[in-house]
């Protein structure tokens, strides 16, 4: 069963608040997020990098980062880069507001809003990665037109990316690997970039890990790790021909 090829104006179905947020962290979002949110509410006229206070080497985008464990762990790595996180529900936002005033980051912008709106907002050719870790697998058949990889998401992928950027993904469900596998290896915009069969399993460099992953971990579940390289292709070419 393939994915829907509708496109979708949202891709978030998800719960946008958990537990009553801790005073420091309802602080945090009412007075850090206004200054560090994407102004979605305008065209962007500027480059990208203007969002930041030092022009970054290359910018990249991570989709629902949870706590924003690995969102914050890579701005710590990579000061140089520019990073714009994404994440509706509000527990993991302000959690991920937290450490960054905590380590005084400067190098990430953030967004709550739906992906989606965040991806169509972006400038063409502005993004160096887009990184999506353990996104919701949606397992019931019925809902798999949920899972955010699609022909349209990666569409929208592939008009932000510039070439050669790279589309990195993470999950420990083997059916929505599998899924995301067709549906990119069929994109006429994205190559795989694995050349032997172990690449698969092994984590990107630097790799600091996730709360998801361990629980998959220790549940008995195997992670692999994906990544797509953006390239030049003509409309209607296939990858695997």
């Amino acid at each position: 069963m393939t994915p829907s090829d509708d496109a979708r104006e949202a891709a978030f179905f998800g719960r946008r608040k958990g537990k009553p947020l801790r005073a420091l962290q309802a602080e945090r979002l009412s007075a850090l997020l206004p200054r560090l949110a994407l102004p979605l509410h305008r065209p962007h006229t500027d480059p990208l990098s203007a969002l930041f206070a030092h022009a970054p080497s290359e910018i990249r985008l991570e989709i629902g980062f949870g706590g924003g464990e690995h969102l914050v762990h890579r701005a710590l790595e990579r000061p140089d880069v520019g990073f714009i996180g994404v994440e509706p529900f509000v527990n993991g936002m302000a959690k991920a507001l937290v450490a960054v005033e905590a380590h005084a980051l400067s190098n990430i912008r953030f967004s709550d809003r739906d992906a989606i709106e965040v991806l169509d907002w972006l400038p063409a050719g502005s993004l160096d990665r887009v990184v999506l870790l353990y996104p919701d697998p949606w397992p019931k058949k019925r809902h798999w037109k949920r899972r955010f990889v699609g022909p349209d998401t990666l569409d929208r992928f592939a008009r932000v990316l510039k070439p050669g950027g790279a589309f990195h993904f993470a999950s420990d469900i083997e059916s929505y690997v599998d899924w995301t596998l067709f549906e990119t290896r069929r994109h006429p915009a994205f190559r795989w970039t694995a050349e032997r069969p172990a690449d698969w399993s092994l984590p990107w460099a630097g790799w600091p890990g996730t709360r998801y992953e361990a629980k998959a971990l220790r549940e008995g579940r195997k992670p692999a790790y994906l990544t797509f390289a953006r390239q030049d292709a003509t409309p209607g070419a296939s990858l695997s021909d």
